[in-house]
């Protein structure tokens, strides 16, 4: 699992786990619920989940760029991986959707299946119009984490030292036969590799924040 994945399943666990209020379980009327899906089968989960059943499914997405070794492409990744959002009345559901295609469980903590609360989802939703993918743009700063994916450093990974604006160029750090040393790259041949779910939505982790101070 790549590093942009492992961060937003970090974020998605930050999330979840401190806004959730993992005691309000009612399976009568409609809520929303996390569903657990096979890797790299989210599409597939949901489409089942809404074309089959008819539920309403919520399936956030990023259009982000990737290095390969064919250069920068632009591709469009689940913002949570092998996780996704269903409201249902889960008493009348459960049976169902737990044998959906592509679904590998509801997300549970011991025998309850815990109420992702509708503020957090509509929180999401206001970041992601029409249900299309949310175009992210690299965020360079000092510091930041990139990989070059064009150029004599193809697949070098290294942190961002200087900004060049004039000349859309980058100074990074990085390991070359052997020794570290700087290097001058063009703006457009890095990717980051720091995407993080507080970056893209800082209104939920201000509010995850403020719960965890809440709680304590």
């Amino acid at each position: 699992m790549d590093r942009v994945e492992d961060l937003n399943f970090e974020g998605l666990t930050e999330i979840y786990l401190r806004i959730l209020d993992i005691q309000t379980f009612c399976p009568c009327p409609p809520a929303w619920y996390c569903v657990r899906t096979q890797p790299k089968h989210e599409h597939i989960a949901a489409a089942t989940l809404t074309q089959n059943l008819g539920l309403e499914v919520f399936h956030p997405r990023l259009r982000l760029e990737r290095a390969t070794r064919r250069g920068v492409v632009r591709v469009v990744e689940p913002l949570f991986p092998c996780y996704l959002f269903v409201r249902c009345s889960l008493g009348e559901r459960l049976d169902e959707i737990r044998f959906v295609s592509g679904v590998s469980s509801l997300v549970h903590f011991g025998q309850r299946i815990p109420v992702v609360p509708t503020p957090v989802i509509e929180e999401l939703r206001q970041c992601f119009e029409a249900e299309e993918p949310m175009s992210v743009e690299d965020r360079l700063y000092p510091g930041a984490e990139v990989t070059v994916a064009e150029g004599a450093f193809l697949g070098f990974s290294g942190i961002v030292v200087r900004l060049l604006p004039a000349r859309q160029r980058v100074q990074i750090l990085l390991e070359f036969l052997g020794r570290t040393t700087i290097a001058e790259v063009d703006r457009k041949s890095l990717t980051t590799e720091n995407y993080s779910v507080a970056n893209l939505v800082p209104s939920l982790a201000i509010t995850a924040l403020m719960n965890v101070a809440a709680v304590g």
